[in-house]
């Protein structure tokens, strides 16, 4: 967050002018004089005047819906929240960041832990069933809740999650005996539910890769994934249309969702016409997809026809930014350019107060060094400057204070890097799910057969093992929570070439010779290996010099930011180069 930027812009006074003047609902404003990203700054101010209020903001497509978001998530906290449009026909949305990111926005407006929505033109025009679902299909767990297993297998799978061996991603979940493994929407992360008969006896964490259990939890809810036809509709046959006015009655779009009082923001390009564009290609979709033999709905089930559109979003009160011509015009204007130009730079600097804000710190740290006016520290910069970190889009300027943006002093491309919302296991953990048959290692007794699973009754109480079969018929079980101990056998060359490999023997002496045999080589490598770093630490190499500016200057002015693990890696080498060693470094990059 960046509250002193957030005290200048309210510290305006058009802006307390514009808060006095605010739409009633139904009516609307049109406002100009608003460049670069300090819409954003407005709609954080406003947040922050009315706390209770709900602010919708609709963009006029995915990329400038991503865009705002970002800038916002600068300025706010995470009460945010954004509502992608479908990539799909239908309520099956396929991709599962759209569709867990459209539920759990969904599910915080309903509970109302929600102060702005940024969403899309077309989103606001789509039905959907989730609203009814959240209610009637969110499946809740709690240690010492009672709960029959098959019950909420049961559930699970009618809230559209997929059952696999193995959970290795968002909206999967598996059984094995009376343990559940379950990673669903509005979960912070995967979780492994055990019961005791059908008592729940823990809640844990547990991590994808390694599929080890974590800390402990309370409780868990888990909201649907998909939405299958309403009990509503399947009461009634098709006669009439009584289907299809069943359908239409059990989906609502966004607009119906928020609360009265909600203030809607548009940026220019939301319209009347890309919503009835929308509504004639969806006919062509679908009859597309009716003759493909696809079961698909009517058009006016899965979005809203553009006078229902017109009409609904009409009752809110609305700000229209960007407009000409505008009934309120804010008088901020676009910052010159610097073009790179570290002496216009210095000027625009020295004409008043300037906030120049910067993508990561190590761009804040070549700023620093360019704009340096001094070696003592706390005086290196001019006293009209702030850098800062925080990485809006484009800045402004405002009465008192000009807003710049690292990226556009030095023309580079704004990188938006939004982390993913759900864990994944990793390539390595994926392909490592183990199917009964699959060869394995075990630490201890060596190659093996995997057998799958099994519920075992001991002293203790119920536990899930994994059967190993070795030579001769042998068998082990191992526990799932000594699991860490197995590993999918790999041949040191061409599998297919070498055929199955030969399985070692309880109790016998094949696999521990060869464990000393490998732990003896080892040794001897790390031997070798420490012998050539001692001839490296007194052996005398080339120390560089330290960054200069004109090196900072170049970094700078690269077309793209660094990602986070590019930084580390420069800084890394950087460090080395300037120590007087030889440096052996191996960068992997794509």
């Amino acid at each position: 967050m960046l509250p002193p930027l957030l005290r200048a812009f309210q510290a305006q006074p058009r802006f307390r002018g514009f808060v006095d003047q605010l739409p009633a609902p139904g009516a609307s404003v049109r406002v100009g004089g608003l460049p670069g990203a300090s819409v954003s700054v407005l709609l954080a101010s406003l947040i922050q005047q009315f706390p209770q209020r709900t602010f919708l903001f609709i963009a006029s497509g995915p990329a400038e819906a991503e865009r705002w978001l970002a800038d916002l998530l600068v300025l706010t906290d995470d009460r945010v929240r954004l509502y992608p449009q479908r990539e799909a026909l239908g309520e099956e949305e396929p991709h599962m960041e759209i569709a867990g990111e459209r539920v759990e926005t969904v599910e915080a407006l309903l509970r109302g832990d929600v102060s702005l929505i940024v969403t899309t033109n077309r989103a606001t025009a789509e039905r959907t069933a989730m609203p009814g679902a959240i209610a009637s299909a969110r499946l809740s767990l709690a240690v010492g809740d009672t709960q029959k297993p098959a019950q909420v297998i049961e559930t699970l799978e009618g809230m559209g999650y997929e059952r696999r061996p193995t959970v290795l991603d968002v909206a999967q979940f598996a059984v094995r005996g009376g343990i559940l493994d379950l990673y669903g929407f509005g979960m912070a992360g995967p979780m492994r539910v055990e019961w005791w008969g059908d008592e729940i006896l823990s809640i844990r964490e547990f991590d994808l890769d390694t599929q080890r259990s974590a800390e402990e939890r309370g409780s868990v809810t888990a909201l649907p994934v998909a939405v299958k036809p309403s009990a509503v509709q399947s009461e009634h046959d098709a006669e009439d249309g009584s289907a299809a006015e069943a359908d239409r009655a059990t989906r609502q779009s966004l607009l119906e969702l928020l609360p009265p009082d909600t203030l809607v923001v548009l940026e220019p390009g939301v319209t009347l016409a890309e919503i009835q564009r929308m509504w004639s290609e969806a006919e062509h979709h679908l009859e597309v997809a009716r003759r493909l033999g696809e079961d698909v709905p009517e058009r006016d089930a899965l979005y809203l026809a553009p006078d229902d559109w017109e009409r609904q979003l009409g009752a809110f009160a609305r700000v229209l930014v960007g407009q000409i011509p505008c009934e309120f015009d804010f008088q901020l204007h676009a910052p010159d350019a610097v073009e790179r130009d570290m002496k216009r730079l210095a000027s625009m600097i020295s004409a008043g107060p300037t906030l120049v804000l910067c993508d990561n710190e190590g761009q804040l740290e070549r700023l620093e060094e360019l704009l340096s006016i001094s070696e003592t520290p706390g005086e290196r910069l001019p006293a009209n400057l702030t850098l800062a970190i925080g990485a809006l889009h484009s800045g402004f300027v405002m009465t008192g204070l000009a807003v710049l943006t690292d990226h556009e002093i030095f023309r580079r491309a704004r990188r938006i890097r939004r982390p993913r919302r759900y864990k994944q296991a990793s390539v390595s953990a994926a392909a490592g799910a183990l199917t009964a048959g699959d060869y394995v290692v075990h630490l201890d007794y060596g190659i093996g057969v995997y057998r799958g699973t099994e519920t075992l009754t001991t002293d203790v109480g119920i536990i899930e093992v994994a059967v190993l079969e070795f030579a001769g018929g042998d068998r082990v079980n191992v526990p799932l929570y000594r699991v860490d101990q197995l590993e999918r056998y790999r041949s040191g060359g061409e599998a297919d070439s070498q055929g199955p490999p030969k399985l070692d023997r309880l109790g016998g002496n094949r696999w521990k010779r060869q464990r000393a045999k490998t732990e003896s080589a080892i040794h001897v490598m790390a031997a070798e290996l420490l012998e050539l770093y001692a001839k490296r630490s007194v052996a005398a190499g080339y120390a560089f010099p330290p960054d200069t500016k004109w090196q900072a200057a170049l970094e700078s002015a690269f077309l793209y930011e660094d990602t986070p693990d590019q930084r580390t890696a420069t800084d890394e080498v950087k460090r080395k180069m300037e120590q007087a060693h030889p440096m052996d470094c191996l960068m992997v990059g794509d």
